[in-house]
């Protein structure tokens, strides 16, 4: 057991208000924040990229399905490699979920990665995923949108997140966010990568409420602990019976 400070439930509620001011500030400097985003100016997307997808090429204005809104979550997968990268599948876990709930507010959600469309297709169905996936391994998407890198490149100076974040690999997370006009035009409106995706991680989120929180402190690099999901160890079976 951890040691920490035992209360009253009167002196607990007195905290927990106290606290409470403290929350609410927040949500309010976040409320602020979001405004501010969404203000934020938009570029249009002039190249003519095209993606593999599982039944064919597909252009940028197809991922839209109809709908105004695009959110890219950018999931590391090399051609070379045999699997996604597992803290991308982390996110990609709850993404999956969300998927219709963000289509019912005009909001398409897409993968995209590297790696050829076999590869996607078959951890796509190993991992349970049913959203859309495809392929930028033939575009310079990734490139362009700050999620790959070269060798050369990485040995000179930052780029990632802005040019604020270290390097720390080729291929590296993003979410990227697009808006396509009723008149086809498309603009890239937001980007954000490395700590600024943690706010699209809800697992994190429910950690953060937690006596331990995320308690990632002393392991080799924060998300040491993450597995794909289908590689937990399985929790011991515990008795159900009164027998010893």
């Amino acid at each position: 057991m951890i040691q920490h400070r035992i209360v009253s439930r009167e002196e607990w509620i007195a905290a927990r208000k106290a606290h409470m001011a403290h929350e609410k500030e927040l949500m309010r400097a976040r409320d602020r924040l979001n405004e501010e985003r969404r203000a934020l100016p938009w570029v249009k997307v002039d190249k003519a990229y095209v993606f593999d997808g599982p039944a064919g090429k597909l252009t940028l204005a197809d991922l839209f399905k109809g709908r105004p809104q695009l959110v890219v979550q950018h999931v590391m997968f090399a051609p070379d490699w045999e699997a996604a990268c597992k803290s991308c599948s982390f996110w990609a876990d709850g993404l999956d979920r969300m998927a219709p709930h963000l289509a019912a507010r005009d909001t398409t959600v897409v993968a995209v990665s590297l790696a050829g469309v076999e590869k996607l297709e078959a951890f796509k169905t190993r991992m349970g995923w049913s959203f859309d996936w495809v392929s930028s391994g033939g575009n310079d998407f990734n490139a362009d949108y700050g999620v790959s890198y070269t060798r050369e490149q990485i040995a000179g100076e930052k780029r990632y997140n802005f040019g604020t974040t270290p390097f720390y690999g080729e291929e590296l997370p993003g979410i990227s966010v697009f808006y396509r006009a009723g008149d086809g035009s498309i603009f890239h409106t937001y980007s954000c990568y490395a700590r600024g995706l943690d706010m699209m991680n809800a697992a994190y989120h429910y950690l953060d409420l937690t006596p331990l929180g995320r308690h990632e402190e002393g392991l080799p690099y924060p998300m040491d602990w993450v597995r794909l999901r289908d590689q937990y160890a399985p929790e011991a079976a515990k008795g159900a019976c009164c027998r010893g």
